[in-house]
């Protein structure tokens, strides 16, 4: 079954060409056909795609918004350009499924989308207007395009999180909040979270419930996860996903009586305020030069800039702190695993965030992390208690697969 998998933002598309089945699924054998990201929609939009073995293809279109931009990835799929194997019209295309950020408390697994399913994720619109409503246009948009008979299925960024208990997702405030308004810890990434425990499970041969483990993505955005008996128990990210960890230009975790000060001293209305939060703050606000990781790890290294410097400390103090505190959720734990583009590839990051951590039981031996490549590994010593792993995360396989099962299930009822 070929799925194609669209993330949709407020002005770009990712897209993915899956091949998944039963059979592929058991044997971790799901083929990736192609993928791309179109960016600055509603301009001049910066079109690149990825075909296996081949060369990336890069180009410009003028694309006024997400039913363009997907339009314009169902004819590039037909053309001579792409040549996708098992694709030879839009019949072919079996599924599509979709990243949706905010499910709320109504989506605790993935779905078929029908207009009760739209109306749930309007419904979410107002926790997570940047993400959201570009979500739905997606949705739209391959109905306009493909017709209602192509299924299509929403897999939610908070549904791994949906069985954390109250004691984690209640905040301390009166309770009248959530039960008028479900003010609550909902947490995100919660297909990536999911994926690496899922893959963890696959290296180790561990069962489901002895999978009791503290995931870490780190990315743009960044989260840890406390995952006990493969369940989540607590997560970072909170109501929104400017909560917890610092990030590329979120600010995590922040007293907010400062809001109210920077107010008062700025005269920043809630709107500017949630700007500055959401997108000067983090790696690029204290930086004051980038939220890219790697131009800050060169600028420490290389010209002792005390400023990225200090945006890095900041950085791997927050993560080594929530790793001590999922320790504590979780009575310990059997592993820390890395994932994300910085937890994945970054040396230098995961040797500051693990360093100085032995009386936790955590030792990294610095020659497998340096060794450490794009694939799974390993990078704890032979007598650390607590294993340490870098596993790339794959969200699009996530959703293809569950776009699979959701269709699949419907189809034999």
């Amino acid at each position: 079954m070929i799925i194609l998998v669209l993330n949709c933002g407020s002005s770009s598309l990712k897209f993915q060409f899956i091949d998944t089945d039963a059979t592929k699924i058991a044997r971790n054998e799901d083929a990736f056909l192609a993928k791309g990201t179109l960016e600055r929609i509603g301009t001049q939009a910066l079109i690149s795609i990825k075909v296996p073995e081949r060369d990336r293809y890069h180009t410009a279109l003028p694309l006024r918004n997400h039913k363009d931009a997907i339009d314009f990835v169902l004819r590039w799929v037909l053309s001579d350009e792409a040549k996708i194997p098992g694709i030879a019209s839009l019949s072919d295309i079996s599924a599509v499924g979709h990243r949706i950020v905010h499910g709320g408390e109504n989506f605790s697994a993935s779905t078929l989308i029908n207009r009760d399913v739209v109306k749930g994720i309007q419904a979410c619109c107002e926790m997570a207007p940047l993400h959201n409503p570009a979500n739905l246009l997606g949705i739209q948009a391959v109905t306009d395009l493909l017709g209602d008979t192509v299924p299509q299925v929403a897999v939610f960024d908070t549904a791994f999180h949906a069985e954390m208990p109250e004691s984690a997702f209640l905040y301390a405030l009166p309770y009248q909040y959530y039960a008028r308004y479900k003010v609550r810890r909902y947490g995100f990434h919660g297909s990536s979270h999911r994926y690496v425990s899922e893959r963890y499970r696959q290296i180790t041969g561990k069962s489901f419930t002895d999978t009791n483990i503290i995931t870490i993505h780190l990315g743009n955005g960044c989260s840890a996860c406390a995952i006990k008996a493969g369940k989540s128990m607590d997560t970072s990210m909170g109501f929104t996903p400017t909560e917890g960890l610092a990030m590329g230009t979120r600010s995590g975790d922040v007293d907010p009586a400062i809001l109210e000060f920077l107010h008062h001293k700025e005269g920043f209305t809630f709107s500017e305020l949630n700007r500055v939060l959401n997108r000067e703050s983090g790696l690029t606000g204290l930086s004051g030069m980038t939220n890219d990781m790697r131009e800050l790890v060169y600028e420490m290294e290389h010209n002792h800039d005390r400023r990225a410097t200090l945006a890095i400390d900041v950085f791997c103090h927050r993560a080594r702190k929530y790793i001590g505190a999922y320790l504590a959720v979780l009575n310990g734990c059997d592993a820390i695993v890395f994932t994300g583009g910085i937890g994945e590839n970054n040396i230098t990051i995961r040797k500051r965030i693990l360093e100085n951590l032995e009386s936790l039981g955590i030792k990294m031996d610095p020659q497998k992390n340096g060794a450490c490549g794009s694939s799974d590994c390993e990078i704890s010593t032979p007598d650390s208690k607590i294993a340490l792993y870098v596993i790339p995360t794959n969200e699009e396989l996530v959703i293809a697969r569950d776009t699979f099962a959701c269709v699949t299930a419907a189809l034999a009822q």
